[in-house]
């Protein structure tokens, strides 16, 4: 397993790398609450994450659901490919589109 972070690059700005699996999820659902939890509008950079099964979609849904439910705004941009075909498969692909889309 690949070690898992969450680092904040400056300006609302994230990057999440690693493994998103069932080992790894539980610890990082109270870090994105840390780490953007009071910023207006933050994004993930995605492209460093190397292995992702269901629970890790299921972080970002739950990070975004909260970040709805608290008026901010959530992006995530560079999905890598296992976890936009999760997203299709599970019909929430809109939850990985571009930053500025829609």
């Amino acid at each position: 397993m690949v070690a898992t972070s969450l680092r904040d690059e400056g300006s609302g700005r994230f990057a999440l790398s690693g493994d998103l699996s069932f080992g790894t999820v539980p610890a990082l659902l109270g870090a994105g609450d840390a780490a953007f939890g009071a910023l207006a509008r933050a994004e993930v950079d995605l492209a460093g994450v190397e292995r992702v099964d269901s629970a890790g979609l299921a972080l970002l849904l739950e990070w975004s659901v909260r970040a709805r439910g608290a008026g901010r705004t959530l992006r995530y941009r560079h999905a890598p490919v296992a976890l936009a075909a999760l997203a299709g498969i599970s019909e929430v692909e809109e939850l990985l589109e571009p930053a500025g889309a829609g």
